[in-house]
């Protein structure tokens, strides 16, 4: 399964790098998901939870 933040939802993103000539070239944008351990399901575990998550407060580190 590809990196997802599972609180939000949020994952890598792709679109066009484009030059000064407006040449486009595919890219991606990683959202920045960081390994944490969260209760899911009453139950300690390791998942990608998402920065903009952690730092508002949805969801809590133990």
């Amino acid at each position: 399964m590809a990196r997802q933040c599972v609180i939000t939802g949020r994952k890598t993103r792709s679109g066009n790098k484009r030059s000064h000539a407006m040449n486009a070239n595919k890219r991606t944008w990683g959202a920045n998901l960081q390994k944490v351990r969260i209760l899911v399901d009453g139950k300690p575990k390791r998942v990608y939870v998402s920065a903009r998550a952690l730092k508002s407060g949805k969801v809590e580190r133990i």
